[in-house]
């Protein structure tokens, strides 16, 4: 199998990069914090948690060993990240105005 170059290092790592934002996210809101849950709180949070199992998926999904060269997943795993940075600026977002 051969190594992984170009955008499939840069999604990767970029993808990375957005699983880190929304984890300090979650910490400095305050997800640990003694006070009751409201319902809005486990919103923010299952988005959150839905953004991060699409950001954790991305990696599996650009790896994933392919039949024939130029068959690569780099565009679901587009998509994959597309829609965890989404989730989670979702969360964020929501957290603010709320």
């Amino acid at each position: 199998m051969r190594a992984p170059t170009g955008s499939i290092v840069g999604l990767c790592s970029a993808s990375a990069t957005m699983f880190a934002m929304g984890m300090a996210f979650l910490g400095y809101w305050g997800v640990h914090e003694p006070v009751p849950w409201r319902r809005l709180d486990i919103v923010i949070v299952t988005l959150a948690f839905a953004g991060f199992a699409s950001l954790g998926s991305v990696t599996w999904i650009a790896t994933t060993p392919v039949a024939a060269d130029g068959d690569e997943k780099v565009i679901p795993a587009r998509r994959a990240f597309a829609l965890g940075v989404f989730t989670i600026w979702l969360s964020v977002l929501v957290a603010v105005v709320a």
